[in-house]
């Protein structure tokens, strides 16, 4: 339905690529990819209408209402659209979400004594640090498999880092994403700046495999999320009887997924 509607109307399809480069704070994957993003609309006058959903009705209304500030924001981007009018669907906290945001209002304003803006932002840089490093997990694992040592690595400047091509597909993915980490956090300014450093700003420990494997823990944690995500959001909206699919992770959790028979 997607795809119809952006090519029928060039403005939904910028406002698709735009939504695009919203992410998941605890996954870091785009709402898009992710199948929160239900149905766009751009009206005549320049409104769009944006209908989002999560994959329980209770997801944290923190999160929730992040997302959809940020869909928002990333609309009204957009140099013609004049209104963006979000919709989260199906969530405990849907009405309290929906006019916060319509109304430009903070999420304490929207939630009163149950939540503060410091809280908020606590978790945004909380999940800022975990994209960070993840992204930084995939390239430091393309420079390794590439030869690169540790004290090379350290050394590396940002310029140099924005000439490196990575052969390794998922570190050629993430090379720009981590460098978009990399300037968001303050953690690096100008050319001549090291292009890999830890989320702290310090120099990458000399223990370079310990700390790569303290980057992964974090990248499966991310992923089993997003896998669990991917599978809620599929049980609760797709209809069993009419898709065929094959098994994700919710059917073996909720216990859908029949066992093996034993070899005889």
């Amino acid at each position: 339905m997607a795809d119809l509607a952006a090519a029928a109307d060039p403005r939904v399809a910028a406002v698709w690529a735009a939504l695009g480069t919203v992410t998941d704070p605890e996954l870091d994957e785009p709402v898009t990819e992710l199948g929160f993003v239900e149905r766009v609309e751009v009206t005549g006058q320049a409104e769009v209408v944006i209908d989002f959903r999560l994959p329980t009705y209770w997801c944290a209304a923190n999160f929730a209402f992040l997302m959809v500030d940020d869909l928002r924001a990333a609309a009204l981007a957009l140099p013609w659209v004049r209104q963006v009018r979000p919709r989260l669907l199906d969530h405990m906290y849907a009405e309290e979400v929906n006019r916060g945001v319509a109304e430009g209002r903070s999420f304490k304003a929207s939630f009163g004594d149950l939540a503060s803006d410091e809280e908020l932002a606590e978790v945004r840089l909380k999940f800022r640090h975990k994209a960070f490093q993840r992204r930084q997990e995939a390239v430091l694992r393309a420079l390794r498999q590439a030869g690169w040592t540790r004290d090379a690595l350290a050394a590396l400047s940002l310029a140099e880092f924005d000439r490196l091509s990575l052969a390794d597909p998922e570190g050629a993915k993430q090379k720009p994403r981590y460098r978009a980490s990399l300037m968001e956090l303050g953690l690096a300014a100008g050319p001549a700046d090291p292009a890999l450093v830890t989320v702290t700003g310090a120099a990458l420990p000399a223990d370079l495999q310990a700390y790569i494997q303290t980057l992964q823990s974090v990248r499966i944690n991310m992923e089993f999320n997003g896998a669990l995500c991917r599978g809620l959001l599929a049980a609760r909206y797709r209809d069993q009887a009419d898709v065929e699919r094959a098994p994700e992770l919710i059917d073996f959790l909720a216990g859908r997924v029949p066992p093996r028979p034993a070899p005889a």
